[in-house]
């Protein structure tokens, strides 16, 4: 029963997605087993049937707009965004810009919270189609071996933010600054615009404390959970790559203006792409 599964997702996914991109998923710069799967778990016929199911997110649902994706350069290199929207979906758009729209494309490993890796089958699915815990390690070894990296400086507070502070960012965090000096792998900054009205809601803080989670997000109308994200249209604005220069030991105080530096990059990126926007659903 399971192969018959297996077989029938797997021919939607080929008539999905069509023969050019089935052979360009084929082809992704990965290094694999006899078995084929890479050091992290990643498979390729698992993550054909999954990039399937973002090209319909990408293509219909969310219609997604990318403007610079030629500013990705082909060896190692940080992405570093702004997160919002409750479900990770903004991070789905940014990995398919990359596979659906950049030539040639180029997979992506977003960076996940050590939270997710406690919730059942999650954590299974995702190393299947190539994101992984977000350790310095990990990201040591995939930018040392030519990856790209996806991450959200501000972590669980960005995407649990409530619709009243849309597209202000929280603080970011120094860690992906830090590696991309030990690596010498350029960051693009990356503002996404969309995925804060996608699931727009509000935290009931006791009850996340209660279930010891990060938040619990309700939302306003039916559902109430943000289960199922309105189709509001994302725009993806990747800006020029940067190298930065310092001492990768410094402590958070030192490191402090050069993360701000690209802060400030992404908060601008966002007010540019705010003004071009007409609305949100079109």
């Amino acid at each position: 029963m399971l192969d018959r599964i297996k077989e029938a997702a797997g021919e939607w996914a080929n008539g999905e997605l069509g023969d050019d991109l089935v052979q360009k998923i084929q082809l992704l710069a990965t290094r694999q087993n006899e078995y084929g799967y890479d050091s992290f778990g990643f498979n390729r016929d698992d993550a054909r049937v999954a990039a399937a199911v973002c090209h319909v997110l990408y293509r219909r649902y969310f219609r997604v707009e990318t403007y610079g994706i030629e500013n990705i350069p082909d060896g190692p290199c940080l992405l570093v965004a702004n997160h919002s929207g409750q479900l990770p979906f903004d991070g789905v758009s940014v990995a398919s810009a990359l596979l659906f729209d950049r030539n040639p494309p180029r997979l992506v490993r977003a960076m996940v919270d050590r939270f997710v890796q406690k919730i059942p089958f999650v954590s299974y699915f995702f190393a299947r189609i190539g994101q992984i815990l977000g350790t310095p390690e990990n990201c040591r070894r995939l930018l040392e071996g030519g990856e790209a990296i996806l991450i959200f400086p501000e972590g669980v507070k960005g995407i649990s933010k409530p619709i009243t502070r849309r597209y202000q960012l929280e603080p970011f965090g120094a860690g992906f600054m830090r590696l991309a000096l030990e690596t010498k792998a350029p960051i693009v900054p990356v503002a996404i615009i969309g995925a804060e009205e996608q699931l727009p809601s509000f935290n009931l803080t006791p009850v996340a404390k209660l279930f010891g989670l990060p938040s619990f997000p309700v939302m306003p109308t039916p559902p109430f959970v943000p289960l199922v994200p309105y189709p509001a249209k994302h725009r993806i604005y990747f800006g020029e790559a940067r190298n930065f220069v310092g001492d990768p030991d410094d402590d958070d105080e030192q490191m402090a203006p050069l993360v701000k530096q690209v802060q400030g990059t992404i908060q601008s990126m966002l007010q540019v792409g705010l003004k071009e926007r007409k609305h949100i659903f079109w």
